[in-house]
């Protein structure tokens, strides 16, 4: 593995850490619907040092569960996940929404409140064994991640990691998820 995160930063953050992060975090009311409190992270994506900062913290987690990939969920696990992958010299695998791959696809329905999804990944993307990390933006009530990693599972990749920049507690998402695999977030609301 190619590390080159640049800091030794541990989980979890100190407070005065995990504040300027959360500074530069903005909340949007009543998006994408009434009642939800939308966490935009794109002020701090476009922070050099606060985004940097948050890829080190999260590389640096990644790289101790020595994976051999990094699976980024759509849409912001897309942000994420490459510069994480690419900090930490392993390859990234693209966890989509239907009908987005151009291979053939696994796919892993799940349930929703109201409903149901889906999770896509190309049969090829991961071996029997084969280490990998799930990074997604945030941990609200762990349906997502969840399947991505009972998709990941099917194709016999071994999960040690889930991780996410934001968890919302409050929801107990962490709850939903396998307790085979490190679960960890950057900052929690």
């Amino acid at each position: 593995m190619n590390t080159q995160t640049t800091a030794q930063i541990t989980l979890p953050l100190s407070p005065e850490k995990e504040n300027w992060l959360k500074e530069s975090i903005r909340d949007i009311v009543d998006f994408p619907k009434p009642g939800i409190i939308f966490k935009d992270l794109t002020p701090l994506f476009k922070e050099p040092a606060s985004f940097a900062y948050a890829l080190d913290a999260l590389a640096q987690k990644c790289s101790e569960l020595k994976p051999k990939y990094i699976a980024g969920i759509e849409a912001r696990g897309f942000i994420l996940g490459p510069a994480i992958a690419n900090k930490i010299g392993v390859g990234f695998v693209p966890v989509r929404k239907p009908g987005k791959l151009p291979y053939t696809v696994e796919r892993f329905e799940y349930t929703l409140e109201y409903g149901t999804d889906c999770v896509e990944v190309h049969a090829d993307a991961v071996e029997k064994g084969d280490r990998v990390v799930i990074i997604d933006d945030l941990l609200a009530t762990g349906g997502t991640a969840g399947a991505a990693d009972s998709l990941l599972k099917k194709l016999g990749g071994n999960v040690v990691g889930i991780g996410f920049l934001i968890e919302l507690s409050f929801l107990h998402g962490r709850n939903k998820l396998p307790k085979d695999a490190d679960i960890f977030a950057l900052l929690n609301y």
